[in-house]
C-alpha cells in the first residue's frame, strides 16, 4: 500500500506563499503596498499581512497579482515580553470571518503556558487558524507547548529569528511533539521587519489560488515548508520511504526516536529508506549546495 503526503496528491500547481510578516502598521520598515508588491516582484501567489495585535483583510496592492490571506499575529507575555513569550499568527476566511479589518487586542498577560490558550481557542471561534510561531525564541521549549491544545501548525523555519539570533532554523521542538502523537505541520515564514528578510522562508501549498482552498490545504497538511530547494514527491510503499527533489547534497529522514540515515552527495534528487516497524511517523528534509533547506509534513503511520 502507498501512502503519499498530502502536498504531491494529483497534478496541481504548488502555490508559493508566506504566512508571516509586518509592515508599517506596527514595528515593520516596509509599507503594505511596498511589500505586497515586492513578493508579488519575487514570484509569491499569497501573503499574509501579520501585524502586531492588528487583523488585516485588505489587500493593499491589488495590481500585484498576490492574493491577501486575512492574519495577525497575536502576543501572550511572561513578564519582559523579549524574555518568554508564546507568539501566535492567526489566518482566516475573506468570508466567514470572526475578525473585523483593523481590530486590535491586547497582549495576554501569562503565568504558564496554558495561559496562552485563549488566544487559540479565540482564533478558532473566529474561524481561523493559529499557527505557533518561533517556539526557540520565545523560550517555549517542547514540554510547554504540549501544555497548549488545538493547534496544528508550527514555525519550523522563521527568517527573522534565522537572521537575528540564528534561532528558529531547523524545526526545534518539532519531532519531540510528533513522537508524543501529535499532528503537527511545519511551516517556513519569514516574519520580516526588515525588507532584508522577505522572501526567505515560504510555503509550497497544493491548492487553488483563492483562500478557502489554501486554508482546507494548510489544515490537511497539504504543504511543504521551503527556504529554496524543492520537493516534488514524498511517499511510502512496501515498507520504505522516498523523496524526490530537486539537486541538492543533503537528504534526511527524521523521526526522533530513530537515527534514519543521511544520504550525501552532489546534485541528489532522490534517496529512499526502510521503515522501521514502530516508527509512528516519518518526513524528509533535504539541504542544497548553498546550506539551504526545505521540509516535507509526517507521512503519520499510526492511522
Amino acid at each position: 500500500m502507498m501512502i503519499r503526503q498530502a502536498a504531491f496528491e494529483g497534478n496541481r500547481k504548488m502555490l508559493k506563499g508566506n504566512l508571516h510578516c509586518h509592515t508599517t502598521r506596527s514595528d515593520g520598515q516596509g509599507k503594505p503596498d511596498a511589500v505586497i508588491r515586492q513578493y508579488g516582484h519575487m514570484g509569491y501567489d499569497f501573503l499574509a499581512l501579520t501585524d502586531h495585535n492588528f487583523y488585516n483583510k485588505e489587500n493593499f496592492a491589488p495590481e500585484s497579482g498576490v492574493l491577501i490571506i486575512p492574519g495577525m499575529e497575536r502576543h501572550g507575555t511572561f513578564g519582559h515580553p523579549r524574555v518568554h513569550c508564546v507568539h501566535v499568527v492567526h489566518v482566516g476566511p475573506e468570508t466567514g470571518n470572526g475578525f473585523e479589518q483593523d481590530q486590535r487586542f491586547e497582549n495576554l498577560k501569562l503565568t504558564t503556558t496554558a495561559d496562552a490558550q485563549p488566544i487559540i481557542d479565540l482564533a478558532h471561534e473566529a474561524n481561523n487558524l493559529p499557527i505557533v510561531c518561533h517556539p526557540e525564541w520565545s523560550g517555549t521549549g517542547a514540554s510547554e507547548l504540549e501544555g497548549m491544545q488545538n493547534f496544528s501548525l508550527m514555525e519550523v523555519w522563521n527568517t527573522g529569528c534565522a537572521m537575528e539570533h540564528c534561532l528558529d532554523m531547523n524545526a526545534p521542538y518539532w519531532d519531540e511533539l510528533l513522537c508524543h502523537g501529535r499532528k503537527i505541520f511545519g511551516v517556513a515564514t519569514d516574519d520580516g521587519h526588515g525588507v532584508h528578510q522577505h522572501g526567505h522562508g515560504y510555503i509550497r501549498v497544493n491548492a487553488e489560488k483563492n483562500t478557502d482552498s489554501i486554508l482546507e490545504a494548510l489544515k490537511n497538511g497539504a504543504f511543504y515548508a521551503s527556504c529554496g530547494p524543492e520537493i516534488y514527491d514524498f511517499f511510502v510503499e512496501d515498507g520504505k520511504a522516498y523523496v524526490v527533489c530537486s539537486p541538492v547534497e543533503t537528504i534526511r529522514f527524521r523521526h526522533f526516536h530513530v537515527p534514519y540515515r543521511m544520504v550525501c552527495g552532489q546534485d541528489i534528487q532522490a534517496a529512499q529508506i526502510d521503515v522501521i516497524p514502530g516508527t509512528n511517523y516519518i518526513r524528509a528534509e533535504v539541504i542544497d549546495k548553498d546550506g539551504r533547506k526545505a521540509w516535507t509534513n509526517p507521512i503519520f503511520l499510526d492511522v
